[in-house]
């Protein structure tokens, strides 16, 4: 499970993620962010399953956010006050909590969440193998799950699949990120060769989505994505798939 914590006080924010992991270890807290702003841009690339807001931001109430971008992900409030809990139940809230945040309320929380998303469970790797492949043809789309909703998204749409250390995601030309319920390994596999090539172990690419590239180190090349990459990553081809990249291009 994928937890963004949205709270501007890093004392409770710390106090928070410590709890979730004692509640449930498997979970991972994809960030921490403190302002209006931040989240934002934030959420417009990438995604979470679960989002811990608080209202009473820095810059802000933080129902400001939803009037910059669209959230579909199930969001579980967090106020020193009550007088909010009307307006929170309108967006997208599952639970209102109260600070400061007890262990109790926080797990019936947290279950409450789990029971939700069980309910409305759906097979998604039997769904895209119905969706993406047929008579051993590569896939052409995928099906993803945006917290309780789920998203097509077109192959030809994709620019390139990277990991980091929260999962796998997808990253389309338009620049929105997606979650991928498969290792990089998987993916590589379940894609046309000729349109997609594993340039190192954090990057699949498409060759459309590929601008300069420039000679690096020890015999390595240096490529500009678009979308542009995440600072984290570098879209550098490994020296051990050189060789094997500049045949790829040269069709």
């Amino acid at each position: 499970m994928r937890v963004l914590i949205i709270e501007d006080e890093l004392l409770a924010a710390e106090r928070l993620e410590e709890m979730l992991l004692e509640i449930d270890p498997s979970i991972k807290i994809t960030a921490k962010i403190g302002s209006i702003s931040e989240s934002v841009e934030w959420l417009k690339r990438n995604i979470a399953d679960l989002i811990f807001l608080d209202i009473q931001l820095s810059d802000g109430l933080s129902f400001s956010i939803f009037d910059e971008i669209k959230i579909t992900t199930p969001i579980i409030f967090t106020t020193t006050y009550d007088q909010y809990a009307i307006k929170a139940f309108d967006l997208n809230s599952i639970a209102y909590l109260l600070k400061p945040i007890s262990k109790a309320r926080l797990t019936e929380a947290i279950q409450k969440f789990k029971s939700m998303k069980t309910a409305f469970a759906i097979d998604i790797s039997a769904i895209t193998e119905i969706l993406g492949k047929k008579d051993g043809k590569y896939k052409e789309r995928l099906l993803i799950q945006i917290g309780p909703n789920y998203k097509k998204v077109e192959v030809a749409d994709i620019a390139y699949f990277y990991a980091t250390e929260s999962g796998i995601y997808l990253r389309t030309f338009s620049g929105a990120s997606y979650p991928v319920d498969f290792p990089l390994e998987k993916v590589e596999t379940m894609f046309d060769p000729e349109l997609f090539f594993r340039i190192n172990r954090k990057l699949l690419i498409t060759h459309k989505a590929i601008g300069h590239m420039v000679a690096y180190s020890r015999g390595r090349i240096k490529i500009s994505l678009t979308p542009e990459i995440d600072d984290e990553l570098d879209a550098i081809v490994s020296i051990n798939r050189s060789s094997e990249f500049k045949k790829w291009m040269d069709k």
